[in-house]
């Protein structure tokens, strides 16, 4: 049963159903529709949530902040596992729909063109879908705002959104797909998609139209006293008091009751915070199993990024920006230097490789740069500093400190962030890293060394951390800027900074900071055959189909000492 509240607990076959949740703001709404997500996904159902305000992420953490939430993939928005794209719908849909993941949809960093765009090729795959039977099997749509997805009067460019909609909400049922509509303006939700609601909840009405387009539903479904009972009670409702009225469903008498909603068992992340009142962030969040990402998504989202124009053209302005009113490129860099031999040899190298950019420009600008970048690191780790000014060739004497300067082309647009960009990172290649910057880097080094294929989860995982956390996330970013990683190998000078772990299957262990994953670890290890989940289950006294026990092999896997599928076992990793 799905408990909404101590005296309203509704039949789980209610995924299926059309559910409106209407009421002003801070009413309790948004708190009613979690409540309904959490109850729905604890039953072992799937739930596709749309969050347009970004302020729904705390499904991932308790109440409290300090445990696991539900496990739910968290896309787009400041706390998304992977960034959302607006011309990935249909990649999402896929998602959702192939891997029966239950996802929440961050639309916050959207403008409202790009929600139509989205959202036009999520729903209308959704549908699409669903339609074969493989797919059919239950799922619920729960739609924040939902007047903004199918509104009374849809703005140009919105009329397909509308249309892909009420297609979910008329007939969507058919194909296993419940819709819960979220919205403080029932006057703006659409009427066709108003009118196949199934459950009304109510909370805390004023609007006189708001109240009006709510008295279009009841005056077809409920009679002349209960319309009276229930519209006499919304203006003054208590904040979470709800009514809900369901005719003739789950039997003939349907509902018509006054409740007040039960607490939500999640991290309230939409929480209006109070004056002066310090804002709690959860410490804890929920691991999601990240395969199903890697599956449908890969790398797609990222290329999409790179590839759209308007993406391009921000660049281009950026680049322009630049260059006004500059002759050149202006990029400075201190360093030591050893020497007049030294000096004397790279600067030759770094010469013809500049005359080579001046020539070929764009053509062969990732291969100069490369090269002057594989230069620039054999210089840092020697122990040497080396200065680009704009200005004519000159090699120094024998000295402490030194000065190459270079000439140095106006480069085109396209192509000057990228070279400043290689150029100024030198400056910062030295022992100044964070602790966290460090750590990465000696965590490469360490997977390097044991033949684990480097990934973004393999290095947060060995580290104890989550991987979209957002320290971890600003060092990875901070580390490929300053040319210490490129991509998640280590360049010359990130080698010559990481220290040497020590590996082992003991310090793989050691490496688990919790002692039930150090528990299933050291049973792997000591099992001496492959093992089936099942049988490993056993072995350990655990169910093989727990939440712990599933999320524990998630996590070994992304650290690489277990295979990604088939039978369980130590990867020579592992033992190395």
């Amino acid at each position: 049963m799905i408990k909404l509240a101590e005296n309203l607990s509704l039949p789980v076959d209610c995924v299926t159903q059309t559910i409106s949740i209407l009421a002003i703001k801070r009413a309790g709404k948004s708190y009613t529709m979690r409540r309904l997500a959490e109850q729905l996904f604890k039953a072992g159902q799937q739930i596709i949530l749309v969050d347009p305000k970004g302020d729904q992420w705390g499904l991932r953490s308790s109440a409290d902040g300090k445990k696991a939430g539900l496990p739910v993939i968290v896309l787009g928005g400041e706390h998304g596992d992977v960034p959302l794209e607006v011309g990935s719908g249909e990649m999402i849909a896929n998602l959702a729909v192939k891997e029966r993941a239950s996802i929440l949809i961050d639309l916050s960093i959207f403008r409202k063109h790009e929600i139509a765009t989205f959202m036009t090729a999520f729903l209308e795959n959704l549908y699409r879908l669903k339609a074969r039977e493989e797919y059919r099997t239950p799922v619920m749509l729960i739609i924040d705002e939902a007047d903004a997805i199918a509104s009374q009067k849809p703005q140009k460019g919105e009329e397909r959104m509308l249309g892909a909609a009420e297609d979910i909400v008329r007939r969507g049922g058919q194909r296993g797909i419940g819709c819960t509509l979220v919205t403080q303006r029932s006057a703006v939700l659409n009427k066709n998609v108003l009118t196949q609601t199934q459950i009304m909840v109510c909370l805390r009405t004023i609007a006189p139209q708001d109240l009006e387009a709510m008295n279009a539903w009841i005056v077809q479904h409920g009679t002349e006293e209960q319309k009276q009972t229930l519209m006499a009670s919304l203006p003054s409702l208590p904040i979470g008091d709800a009514w809900f009225w369901s005719p003739g469903w789950p039997d003939a008498e349907g509902i018509f009751k006054r409740v007040h909603v039960a607490p939500i068992e999640t991290f309230d992340s939409g929480r209006t915070p109070k004056p002066g009142e310090k804002r709690v962030e959860p410490k804890n969040l929920a691991d999601i199993d990240i395969e199903v990402l890697k599956r449908q998504m890969k790398d797609l989202v990222v290329r999409a990024k790179e590839n759209d124009p308007a993406e391009l053209r921000k660049k281009i302005r950026e680049l322009e920006k630049q260059l006004k009113g500059d002759g050149g490129l202006k990029a400075t860099v201190a360093v030591k230097v050893d020497g007049e031999k030294m000096i004397r040899e790279y600067g030759i190298k770094v010469n013809a490789l500049l005359e080579e950019y001046k020539k070929k420009r764009d053509d062969h600008i990732g291969i100069c740069i490369k090269k002057l970048n594989e230069i620039a690191n054999a210089i840092v780790e020697a122990g040497n500093m080396l200065r680009f000014v704009p200005g004519k060739p000159s090699i120094p004497s024998m000295g402490t400190t030194a000065e190459i300067k270079l000439p140095l082309a106006k480069p085109s647009s396209s192509s000057t962030k990228v070279y400043v960009k290689q150029v100024n990172s030198i400056a910062t290649m030295s022992n100044t890293l964070s602790s966290v910057e460090q750590r990465i880097v000696d965590t490469v080094k360490m997977l390097n060394n044991r033949g684990i294929e480097v990934t973004r989860d393999a290095i947060a995982r060995w580290m104890g951390i989550h991987p979209t956390g957002g320290r971890f996330t600003s060092a990875l970013a901070s580390l490929r800027a300053n040319s210490i990683l490129e991509g998640f190998r280590l360049t010359a000078a990130g080698t010559a900074m990481a220290a040497e772990l020590e590996t082992g299957p003991e310090k793989a262990i050691e490496a688990l900071q919790e002692d039930a994953k150090k528990k299933v670890l050291r049973e792997i290890l000591e099992s001496g055959a492959p093992l089936t989940k099942d049988e490993l289950a056993a072995r350990l006294g655990v169910h093989p189909t727990g939440g712990r026990f599933t999320s524990t092999l998630a996590w070994l896997r992304d650290m690489g000492l277990i295979p990604e599928r088939g039978l369980i076992e130590p990867t020579e990793g592992c033992r190395r």
